[in-house]
């Protein structure tokens, strides 16, 4: 993601489906951010996904083809969270550039959106559900009884991927449990 060469390489043919699923957090107070902690989470959140999304468009319009382009984004690209001002900053990007792109690429059939998720259970959180003061935090937050899981993501993938979905675009499917509903 953060070789934009290699990203614009890979789509030398288009694909019709893109699903972006990278992502980095580095958490801190944001008056302790780091400036290296900031540019890996601005290169992999914002700029990969800026750049992967606009060569997969550039691709699928230069063949002609529809498309949908899916981001993985976050509920905080939505809504603030502690010790997240740089992950959110990306996230709200994200949802900013989203919007702005399908405009310019509605009218030739190429749909983007993204998939807002709550905090999810993967290897790469671990380390958030070690700590039990977060763990009850992140379920005061969430509505419905429990974390979430990548199967919850699931259905939004496919929904987005398919012709289902076919007049959707520039917009985001919250799957957070309600957490932005107050």
């Amino acid at each position: 993601m953060t070789d934009i060469a290699a990203v614009k390489a890979a789509f030398s043919e288009p694909f019709e489906i893109v699903v972006n699923s990278a992502g980095l957090a580095r958490h801190s107070l944001s008056v302790e951010t780091l400036e290296d902690d900031f540019d890996a989470v601005v290169d992999i959140n914002f700029k990969g996904a800026y750049f992967l999304s606009t060569a997969a468009a550039d691709a699928l319009m230069s063949a002609g083809k529809p498309g949908s382009i899916i981001h993985i984004s976050s509920q905080m690209g939505h809504i603030g969270g502690q010790e997240r001002a740089v992950y959110c900053g990306t996230k709200h990007a994200v949802e900013g550039f989203v919007k702005a792109c399908s405009i310019e690429w509605g009218k030739q059939n190429v749909r983007i959106n993204t998939i807002c998720p709550t905090f999810v259970k993967t290897p790469l959180t671990e380390q958030t559900f070690q700590r039990p003061e977060l763990v009850e935090w992140i379920l005061s937050k969430i509505k419905l009884p429990r974390i979430g899981e990548v199967e919850d993501i699931m259905g939004a993938v496919l929904f987005l991927a398919s012709d289902a979905s076919a007049m959707v675009t520039g917009t985001s499917i919250l799957i957070d449990g309600g957490w932005t509903a107050d």
